[in-house]
């Protein structure tokens, strides 16, 4: 685990190469076919030679959730203890990890209907009154939520227009099972703070460099409606579309970008700070990737 761009791939490819293990990636955005670029997504020749369970198996207009990575994740596992051999999960979406070690609750699954019309909402009203009605329905779990984490606001509605009660009861009545396997936590760290900023900068600069504008621009042809799709809402990708809709120039894009990265860093380092049984390392070290294989081994 770490924050974006601490070095975790390279990482995991290094552990690959010395032990009997398989790769699981826990990433929300690279679980997304043809945006490659702005996902940061080792490219085909990488993924050939360390292949990574969870990358490329959906598409730009799906929808792909916490409960449907445990889901995944669960039965992934499972099957790699079957075959002899460690799974290896590996990415930075922290909620996924918290899901497949505590559990979900048992709450409605997505209904499309329901979820169209409260989108149509969202685009009628605007994000800060559609969280002024979950205020008003669950004042406990408006306060969890910020008003631009769009998945998680519309997920809250869905399930009180399903079940009829506030989320927060609707969550403490059914009851949430974990994995019920034990977990070795590794996390990374970039060394100070600064130099994860730089690491983030430069990164994004590839991106553009790699062409992630031109990669917008054909997955905005390609399929009509995405830009309202949750895969459009990923870092980098909504700044880009706001670049090529006139709103930002292009030093403005890259500003934003690299500001929302820092500030997904930041969150990522908080939520790995407050979880227990986690061990850290400074991959920044010229040695640090051995020491995380000398402590796994």
């Amino acid at each position: 685990m770490g924050p974006t761009a601490s070095g975790k791939t390279d990482l995991a490819a290094g552990l690959a190469d010395q032990a009997d293990v398989e790769l699981v990636s826990v990433d929300a955005a690279q679980v997304y076919r043809e945006m490659n670029i702005g996902t940061a997504k080792p490219n085909q020749a990488f993924l050939k030679s360390w292949p990574h369970h969870l990358v490329d198996i959906r598409d730009p207009m799906d929808t792909y959730s916490a409960a449907q990575f445990v889901t995944d994740a669960t039965r992934l596992i499972h099957d790699i203890h079957q075959r002899g051999r460690l799974p290896v999960l590996v990415g930075g979406t922290m909620f996924y990890y918290k899901a497949l070690e505590h559990g979900l609750s048992e709450l409605p699954s997505a209904d499309a209907k329901t979820r169209a019309a409260l989108e149509r909402q969202w685009y009628d009203q605007g994000p800060l009154n559609m969280h002024r009605t979950l205020q008003k329905i669950d004042p406990e779990i408006a306060s969890r939520i910020r008003p631009s984490d769009t998945q998680r606001l519309l997920r809250a509605l869905e399930i009180h227009h399903l079940t009829g009660v506030a989320p927060s009861v609707a969550m403490m009545r059914s009851k949430a099972r974990g994995l019920g396997l034990p977990l070795v936590k590794i996390a990374l760290s970039s060394g100070h703070r600064r130099a994860l900023h730089e690491r983030i900068l430069l990164r994004f600069e590839r991106m553009l460099e790699d062409g992630l504008v031109d990669e917008v621009k054909q997955l905005l042809v390609r399929y009509e409606g995405l830009r309202e799709q949750p895969s459009m809402r990923i870092v980098g990708y909504r700044q880009t579309i706001d670049y090529l809709d006139g709103k930002y120039s292009e030093g403005e894009m890259l500003d934003a970008s690299v500001a929302a990265t820092r500030q997904l860093a930041k969150r990522q380092l908080t939520w790995l700070r407050q979880q227990s049984n986690v061990v850290w390392f400074d991959v920044m070290h010229t040695r640090g990737r051995d020491a995380v294989i000398r402590y796994l081994r």
